[in-house]
């Protein structure tokens, strides 16, 4: 419609002044027709959207849990445990760019319906429940003894275990010489862990506990506490501890 409309306009000014050259009313209509024909295609921004904002998996699964996601799931999923000692359960969602290092004797277990977010890093032996979701740019390192998360946890951003220690008790040796100590990270069932927290090897988080954003935890966490700072202390509870 542009494009016929333009010319009537250079017909009817024909009279009173010079029309427009007809290269540029070529070049308009060859413009509007690109622009009204082209169809984006999203297929590879949904991938990204799900990938960084894994939980549209689950909580929006009418929408994005579509066929060409599953498809999606399933070959990625396959070549992964073709590749590394690694399992996953029923519509358990991994990012196109997570990492997941799972060499034998150091197994990789993704429960039913738990998802991995974009960036994040695992390297066995690492046990996630059901329902468990970990967020973007996280890091675990399972050490020898490895880590375990409860069914239900929800982990924030950047989050970080490391289920190891260097040693570095001689002064006379390098410390990349002294090798290092494993005892293994426990987080226990329907935790809330903050973005930016750290926790160190030996730790065991117990059940339905919330770590605040920033913390780094060095000791053992209590069932339905709450707990904030460097290093992490118990602030309040959520449900007043019982005594066995």
């Amino acid at each position: 419609m542009s494009c016929i409309s333009l010319s009537r306009a250079s017909n009817v000014a024909s009279t009173s002044r010079i029309p427009r050259p007809a290269s540029r009313r070529i070049a308009f209509c060859a413009s509007a027709s690109s622009s009204s024909s082209s169809k984006p295609d999203y297929a590879q921004q949904k991938r990204s959207r799900l990938s960084w904002m894994p939980r549209l998996w689950s909580n929006n699964a009418s929408k994005h849990r579509t066929d060409d996601a599953v498809a999606w799931q399933r070959e990625l999923q396959a070549t992964l445990s073709g590749l590394e000692t690694c399992t996953f359960g029923a519509g358990a969602f991994i990012a196109d760019d997570v990492h997941l290092f799972a060499e034998r004797g150091r197994a990789i277990v993704v429960g039913d319906e738990s998802c991995i977010a974009a960036g994040g890093y695992i390297h066995g032996p690492c046990v996630l429940g059901a329902n468990v979701s970990i967020n973007c740019r996280c890091t675990i390192e399972g050490g020898s003894q490895g880590v375990q998360i409860g069914d239900d946890t929800r982990i924030g951003p950047n989050f970080s275990a490391f289920a190891f220690e260097h040693v570095f008790e001689s002064p006379d040796s390098l410390v990349r010489e002294q090798g290092v100590t494993s005892k293994g990270i426990t987080i226990g069932r329907d935790c809330w862990i903050g973005a930016n927290v750290s926790v160190t090897d030996g730790v065991s988080i117990g059940d339905h506990a919330v770590i605040g954003i920033g913390a780094v935890v060095t000791r053992d966490v209590p069932a339905w506490s709450v707990s904030v700072g460097v290093p992490a202390r118990v602030i309040k509870y959520r449900k007043k501890p019982t005594t066995e």
